[in-house]
């Protein structure tokens, strides 16, 4: 039997959700969350950075501490009965790098002291891949603890859609034991060695400034006590995400000719990390006719006359010229389920003039999702 995207909604314990920004990824990843939920699963929707209206649709604001539950009336708004369940997070690295330090570090008093230098608090701007280390050792807690049937993750937009994958590997490289010699004396096992050591500092110290030298010493000091568990977590994140019984990958894009470049680098790059791609989501399409009929006089009722039959050839001009585009999309469809074969699924969404922001498209796209193909 071909997989579909409702058979994902309803058996994996994480759908990941990838693409460019601007394709509508996480319009997209709320409609999948608020289609588990309504088929009664425990969901939690991650989020980074959703569009002001979207938050406001879901009732989520920003640098929350934990997930929080979508609103009673907007449950019921959504069709969402016991046990289904919809909870929502807008991802704030700060604040997942504060738990992971609370998490990693030896005792209280260090992780205070780690979170309070000045230092610590750049580290989204200070190191590469942080946001998407976030992201996944966020995904990871809440995998871990094992609360929600489903988790839905929106991943940080990025031009390669797997970017958030590398996160782990850039912070783990970053945390490399090496890098601190830079930056703490260490033990001084010779007259030579201490003498170095000194002339670093001197350097350093003229470098970045003596009081921001001091800080980042400190900051080096502390973190050092957490690259262990950093590394660790950097590697069972990746053999959770390759369980291709409980976690799917999902692409979304458009049918722009970069947007599919995209989306087949990210399916070889899923199969060369043993990760298991389950689809494309083809969003602002046209593949889906949606109950389009072409321009007759019928639309113009019992008076028809010459005025009406200019204006008539002009709309059916215009209806060509969107079935051309229509049959352009649906080619391109055809010819990415040939090249996924029956382990994955392409599909594209209903199309909104207005945009998905609201509740209403939203459940449309939900409808769309786990309707028989």
């Amino acid at each position: 039997m071909k997989l579909s995207i409702s058979d994902l909604i309803r058996t994996r314990k994480v759908i990941v959700c990838g693409g460019s920004g601007g394709v509508g990824k996480t319009t997209t990843a709320t409609a999948i969350a608020l289609a588990a939920a309504r088929e009664g699963r425990r969901v939690l929707a991650l989020t980074v950075d959703p569009s002001k209206r979207l938050a406001q649709t879901l009732g989520v604001d920003r640098n929350l501490t934990e997930p929080v539950s979508i609103s009673t009336e907007r449950l019921a708004e959504a069709g969402i009965k016991p046990p289904g369940s919809l909870e929502a997070w807008m991802l704030d690295p700060n604040v997942v790098a504060d738990s992971v330090v609370e998490k990693l570090a030896p005792n209280k008093a260090e992780a205070e002291r780690l979170k309070g230098n000045r230092i610590y608090r750049q580290l989204s701007k200070l190191v590469a891949g942080t946001q998407e280390y976030m992201a996944m050792e966020a995904l990871y807690r809440f995998i871990e603890e094992g609360r929600y049937d489903l988790i839905v993750l929106d991943t940080p937009p990025s031009r390669n859609a797997l970017d958030f994958l590398l996160g782990p590997s850039k912070v783990a490289a970053f945390a490399d034991g090496r890098i601190f010699q830079l930056f703490t004396p260490g033990e001084k096992k010779s007259f030579i060695r201490a003498a170095a050591g000194q002339l670093l500092t001197r350097v350093n110290g003229a470098i970045f400034g003596e009081e921001t030298y001091a800080e980042l010493q400190e900051f080096f000091g502390a973190f050092a006590g957490i690259i262990v568990g950093i590394n660790h977590n950097a590697g069972a994140m990746l053999k959770v995400l390759q369980d291709d019984e409980r976690v799917a990958f999902l692409l979304v894009s458009s049918p722009a000719a970069e947007a599919m470049t995209e989306a087949f680098f990210f399916r070889r790059k899923c199969l060369e990390m043993d990760l298991p791609f389950r689809g494309f989501i083809l969003n602002r399409s046209e593949a889906r006719l949606d109950g389009r009929v072409p321009p007759d006089a019928s639309l113009f009722g019992n008076d028809f006359d010459g005025v009406d039959s200019a204006a008539l050839a002009k709309l059916d001009r215009l209806a060509k010229l969107e079935m051309a585009q229509v049959e352009r999309d649906r080619q391109l469809l055809t010819e990415l389920k040939i090249e996924i074969g029956d382990e994955a699924v392409a599909m594209p969404l209903p199309t909104f003039s207005a945009g998905a922001h609201d509740m209403g498209p939203l459940l449309s796209i939900a409808d769309a999702l786990m309707a028989p193909e």
